[in-house]
């Protein structure tokens, strides 16, 4: 929310400075995002006086001024035809940089003339349009004057940000409310301009509204007649540039200075478009509006419409439609100011992708209450700047009955918030912000504004007469309890934070991505349920609980590749859901690696991503969590999603799968413009298995031995379908106690070998934790090692 210092001065009389008064808006809990000055594009144009101006010697089209600059004389070459003896303007010197252009100015000679500056029209200085000529000011403007000055640019513009319950704060004058009662100033009154309504010529509008309407529970409209739609005035204009928006003519102005000033949404039809009376009503099947911002929408049934008999007009509480637009011929409107309900104008801006402030405020509930009131206020600006006859009152529907009363124990401050208020003083910031309060014994009687919907109980109440009163009263306590342990984290909070750990060490970034994404991606990967669709979406894509971080992830990676990090490797530790039920939450660890896993340099060439290095992560995090992978079965049923043919799961038995790793299935790295080897892991953390460990001792994760370690090579002869997976299980199965490691270091299939056969060459290490190993007892697990083998695959030593 923008807004210039002299608008909130004219809600709030106050001699605050701009630094009181922005440090008062963050403690209210309205915090600043920033303060521009408008005039700094224009510091150092000043007003200057053409002397006099004489025709060039050797341009046709150029004039050789004598420009007075109020500090002394210099010459400028000018090509504007307005320029002429005695013209008051606005001078660039050399060293300023032109707004429009961006042209930083320099001392020079143009035909043989020398040019000290320049002479700006309004457009080289983004005041409008303007550039026939260079500007032209009044004959009493003083020379060498600021143009900002002039101009009254200088108005320090405020922006803060405006949490999604406090709509209120939308509006010019529910800001200077929150100062007011902070004490920084005086709410100024704002009485409700009153309208003698004529009767007018010509056949009388109806309004239709259905019963029971909560998409549009009350319409207001009123029909002003012989307007006169033209520029707005300067300090209309200047109002609405000052925030950011575009002047386009003083009926259409007008709608959005209320937006601004009051957070009151209105909207003008041009009259002599509307054909018939106008239904306010769901939208029917097939049909569509041509909206003000130049697209065409198709509706869906449901969607909250204004008709006429011609067919829609306009979308309730979120943009009108071109066809009864006004411009500059219109003479007769139809001024309308309604209340649409938050949820309704939510769901359907959000299915059309329409974006619009009035859309903003109304899907986060402004004053029901204020819409004859905010009529009231439209129709006096419109006779104010565009003339015209005002028609009676048009009324469709009842205003939502919102007062509620709630009792607010004033003890409840102290003990809620931690600060001891006094009754009298909260009652005072109560009624400074609009409650109707009424003491009754030791609680006060509390009925909310009709601006605060969001208002629902004691600790609402209490919230708002804390952030009056100023959160940075509130003392730090700490947590620890007098009598109880300190806090401390479960055994499977610190397993989560050693693992993050662990995957940071091996060099992949953590990301935090949405709990939610599209529906599609959804299905993609495995999820998509309907009872995991999300009512309401912060947005249209995000309207499906992830199965998984996988993904968003990529969809990170995506975005990573794309502004030049070749080679991303990030991880997530978050929630998946697979069910709407209390239990259909579960936390998984997933790890992306794109692109290379070993860059190019001198001492060799770059090697791509494989299914190795997602299973070395997964592995890596396994052992951390206590368990030992290495003996663990792996099987070729990894989700769809990953390559078929380089993908594995890792099973704690036969039936519980704790993780799955391999390459990323080609079509999925497709769906995600991943154009390079992608390696991914899977671990289900709640599938591990807590490590059984008494109190005060740490579980062992190596085990060190104080003898010899014996090495031994084996290469066995196996029909080339057996994997080597099973072949590895044999081996370190044959002697659990002395096979500490078992690595596959040669594959071979050709010359020397039988025809449908392998040979897979093994390094197996023993470590023996009591003794030293004697021949015989090498020679004993040899055996069993090669029997072993034999029994599982068939196979025999190589020869």
């Amino acid at each position: 929310m923008k807004f210039p210092l002299s608008w909130l001065k004219q809600h709030l009389d106050t001699d605050a400075s701009l630094e009181t008064i922005t440090d008062a808006l963050t403690s209210v809990g309205l915090e600043l995002e920033g303060i521009t000055d408008p005039s700094a594009p224009l510091k150092g144009f000043k007003t200057a006086r053409i002397i006099e101006a004489k025709q060039h010697p050797n341009a046709d089209k150029l004039r050789v001024c004598r420009v007075d600059t109020g500090a002394g004389e210099i010459q400028v070459v000018c090509g504007a035809p307005n320029a002429r003896d005695g013209l008051l303007t606005i001078l660039a010197l050399p060293g300023m940089i032109v707004p429009n252009s961006g042209i930083t100015l320099k001392k020079g000679e143009i035909r043989g003339e020398a040019s000290e500056g320049m002479l700006c029209s309004s457009r080289e200085l983004n005041l409008s349009d303007e550039h026939e000529g260079i500007m032209d000011l009044a004959s009493d403007t003083p020379v060498g004057v600021e143009l900002g000055d002039l101009l009254g640019l200088a108005d320090p513009v405020i922006e803060i940000a405006v949490t999604p319950n406090r709509a209120d704060a939308l509006g010019v004058r529910g800001i200077a409310r929150d100062l007011a009662a902070k004490g920084v100033g005086t709410l100024k009154p704002l009485p409700v301009p009153p309208i003698v309504a004529q009767p007018l010529p010509g056949p009388a509008i109806s309004l239709n509204l259905p019963d029971d309407n909560r998409a549009c529970p009350v319409f207001f409209a009123r029909v002003i007649k012989g307007v006169t739609n033209a520029e707005s005035p300067a300090w209309l204009k200047q109002k609405l540039q000052a925030v950011g928006l575009r002047p386009i003519s003083a009926l259409v102005d007008i709608t959005n200075l209320l937006t601004l000033d009051m957070n009151r949404p209105a909207h003008v039809f041009d009259l002599a478009k509307v054909q018939g009376d106008v239904t306010i009503r769901p939208a029917q099947v097939g049909e569509s509006l041509a909206a003000l911002n130049g697209k065409t929408y198709a509706l869906e049934p449901g969607m909250t419409v204004i008709a006429d008999s011609s067919g829609v007009i306009s979308l309730g509480g979120i943009i009108g439609g071109e066809g009864t637009g006004c411009d500059l011929d219109t003479t007769d409107v139809l001024l309308e100011i309604a209340y649409f309900d938050p949820l309704s104008t939510a769901r359907t801006g959000r299915k059309l992708g329409i974006l619009s402030d009035a859309r903003y405020r109304f899907e986060r509930g402004i004053d029901s209450g204020f819409c004859e009131n905010g009529l009231a206020f439209a129709t006096q600006l419109i006779l104010d700047l565009c003339g015209g006859i005002p028609g009676p009152v048009i009324q469709a529907g009842t205003v939502p009955n919102t007062p509620r009363t709630l009792n607010l124990r004033p003890s409840r401050c102290e003990s809620l918030g931690g600060v001891a208020i006094a009754a009298e003083e909260q009652a005072r910031i109560l009624t400074a912000l609009g409650f109707g309060v009424i003491q009754s014994g030791d609680t006060l009687s509390v009925v909310p504004p009709s601006w605060r919907d969001d208002i629902e109980g004691e600790a609402d109440l209490v919230e708002e007469i804390l952030r009056i009163h100023g959160l940075d009263a509130i003392e730090p306590v700490s947590l620890a309890v007098e009598g109880l342990p300190p806090l401390a984290i479960s055994p499977a909070q610190k397993r989560l934070t050693q693992l993050k750990r662990l995957l940071a060490g091996r060099g992949l970034f953590e990301a935090v991505t949405w709990s939610f994404l599209a529906k599609a991606d959804a299905v993609a990967f495995g999820g998509g349920q309907e009872e995991l669709a999300v009512v309401n979406p912060i947005a249209a894509d995000l309207d499906q609980m992830r199965p998984s971080a996988l993904p968003n992830l990529l969809a990170a990676a995506a975005r990573n590749r794309a502004r030049g990090v070749a080679s991303p490797a990030l991880f997530e530790a978050g929630p998946g859901f697979v069910s709407a039920r209390p239990n259909g939450q579960r936390t998984i660890i997933v790890g992306v690696r794109v692109g290379e896993a070993v860059e190019r340099t001198w001492r060799g060439t770059a090697r791509p991503v494989d299914a190795f290095d997602a299973k070395a992560d997964l592995f890596a995090a396994l052992r951390l969590a206590g368990l030992n992978p290495d003996g663990m079965p792996l099987t070729r049923d990894a989700p769809a999603w990953f390559h078929p043919g380089q993908s594995g799961s890792v099973k704690l038995g036969p039936k519980q799968v704790l993780g799955h790793f391999g390459l990323l299935h080609p079509i999925v790295a497709e769906r995600y413009d991943l154009d390079a080897a992608v390696a991914v892991f899977e671990l289900h953390l709640e599938a591990v298995p807590l490590p059984k460990t008494k109190a005060g001792r740490a579980r062992p994760m190596l085990k060190v031995s104080a003898f010899q370690a014996v090495q031994r090579d084996f290469a066995f002869l196996v029909d080339r379908s057996v994997e080597v997976e099973t072949l590895l299980r044999a081996v370190r199965t044959a002697d659990k106690a002395l096979i500490s490691n078992v690595a596959v270091f040669d594959v071979y299939a050709g010359k020397g070998v039988p025809e449908g056969q392998k040979s897979v060459a093994l390094s197996i290490t023993l470590t023996p934790m009591d003794r030293t190993l004697t021949d015989a007892e090498i020679e004993t697990v040899a055996t069993a090692i090669t029997s072993a083998v034999a029994k599982a695959t068939g196979g025999t030593l190589r020869s």
